[in-house]
């Protein structure tokens, strides 16, 4: 039994559709396309627009299930409850794991936007720290005054960082070296091939994907069967057009061995005068990173309530303030960032140790709406994306086929070292989720929208 004021059916629901395409607009263009951008020029070169096409192309058929999902229940428990309906109790505690590792994310957004920052200013390593540190206390301190201060504070950042980016593409895509852009004569077109183009595309999904994390909203929106699929679907599609304009310009104003692997500050710095340079830097890097970092405290303590209420973790690790928050979850996930910040540990080693982890509960994902037709039978016939069964299945294994393809693409990458941990923490999770799913208490947390 949950305490009073603790429980997921206590969220407030508050989010309109500009709220959530808010959300999922800031959660996609974040730290992706500011630091992987560089690092997918150095594997393809020119090609970044294909491998960009790639990357939409995998996003939306991975996002394919989820849609028929959101379309059909409320989630109270967000991605958590997804796990717990289409995978089981064993899965369920699977993703107590992977929900706690994530945390360690909102280390690199605050790090990441204090060293563009930090750049601009020319700070020393020292002010570079305690900016991130500012950073995080900051929007801890937003977010903890509701989630109707969240949203409003998320479209403003939303719309700054929008426009800086559109500024971006325009001012550059007329400086394009356009004349042998697409031939590889100089070895810059498909720099490593077909497998360079399509690990690069791999990489890029996750610059492209993040707007199915609207799902943990599903509790405070207002009307989450109806809007969190068209969100998902629209926020997607149009941040990765706006991201193909984007890369034509990052590749192609300069030669590909200047900007493989550089920040894009150095090409925004030959293309933009110098405020709207500075627009870019705090506009368009300091909103996307900031933008991101709000999105992930708001909505990452969702799924974890869900766990306390099942019985995984102590319930009062979900209390809620007077402004129906998760304080005490809020106040740890800052700390464990906080943490990160000030031990310096490697943000790339923690974000990579889960990712097998992750796509094994990613096939479970694609394939469990075939269960939907069963378990809620009269609101999937209601679902404004009803298919027949054939189709399902077949659309839900081509979901299925696009997560291993996706985790083919980023495993090989992977060194030896960190495939074992992934194997290891993949490990760990299976037993704890069978050993700890004889105590829990899994709890139907999925409820019809009329």
């Amino acid at each position: 039994m949950a305490e009073a004021g603790s429980s997921t059916k206590q969220l407030e629901q508050k989010l309109g559709f500009g709220d959530l395409m808010g959300s999922a607009v800031g959660q996609i263009i974040g730290a992706g396309i500011m630091s992987l951008m560089p690092s997918a020029i150095a594997m393809t070169g020119r090609s970044v627009p294909l491998a960009f096409l790639i990357a939409a192309t995998i996003t939306c058929i991975g996002a394919i299930p989820n849609i028929f999902l959101a379309s059909t229940v409320r989630l109270r428990g967000g991605a958590y409850t997804q796990m717990a309906m289409l995978g089981g109790p064993v899965f369920a505690g699977m993703s107590v794991i992977t929900t706690f590792t994530g945390c360690f994310s909102l280390a690199m957004y605050c790090n990441s936007l204090a060293d563009y920052v930090g750049d601009l200013f020319a700070w020393e390593a020292g002010t570079k720290k305690m900016a991130a540190l500012a950073v995080i206390l900051i929007f801890y301190a937003l977010n903890i005054i509701g989630v109707d201060i969240f949203a409003k504070v998320q479209n403003l950042l939303v719309i700054i960082l929008i426009f800086s980016l559109v500024i971006f593409a325009v001012m550059g895509i007329g400086k394009v070296q356009w004349e042998g852009y697409f031939s590889n004569d100089d070895g810059y077109f498909m720099t490593k091939g077909l497998m360079g183009l399509c690990q690069a595309g791999g990489l890029l999904t996750f610059a492209t994907g993040g707007a199915t994390v609207i799902l943990n909203f599903s509790a405070e929106a207002k009307n989450p069967t109806r809007d969190i699929p068209v969100v998902i679907i629209v926020s997607t599609l149009c941040v990765a057009v706006m991201y193909g304009f984007i890369s034509f310009v990052a590749a192609g104003v300069l030669p590909v061995q200047e900007v493989a692997g550089k920040n894009l500050t150095l090409v925004a710095n030959v293309i933009l005068n110098r405020p709207l340079y500075y627009l870019f830097v705090i506009g368009g890097a300091g909103c996307a990173l900031a933008s991101t970092l709000n999105n992930q405290l708001a909505t990452t303590p969702k799924p974890i309530m869900q766990m306390c209420d099942d019985g995984w973790l102590p319930q009062s690790f979900a209390k809620l303030n007077k402004k129906k928050v998760p304080i005490v979850i809020l106040t740890v996930y800052a700390a464990l960032g906080v943490f990160t910040i000030l031990t310096g540990i490697s943000i790339t080693f923690l974000s990579n140790m889960t990712q097998v982890t992750a796509a094994v509960t990613g096939v479970v994902i694609a394939w469990g709406p075939t269960k939907l037709p069963k378990m809620v039978p009269e609101a999937w016939e209601k679902s404004k994306f009803h298919v027949s069964d054939g189709a399902l299945k077949a659309l839900c294994a081509l979901g299925v086929a696009g997560s291993l393809f996706n985790t083919y693409m980023n495993a090989s990458n992977l060194s030896l070292q960190l495939l074992l941990i992934n194997l290891g923490i993949l490990a760990f999770a299976v037993v704890f989720g069978m050993t700890m799913s004889k105590r829990a208490h899994i709890t139907v947390s999925y409820e019809v929208v009329d």
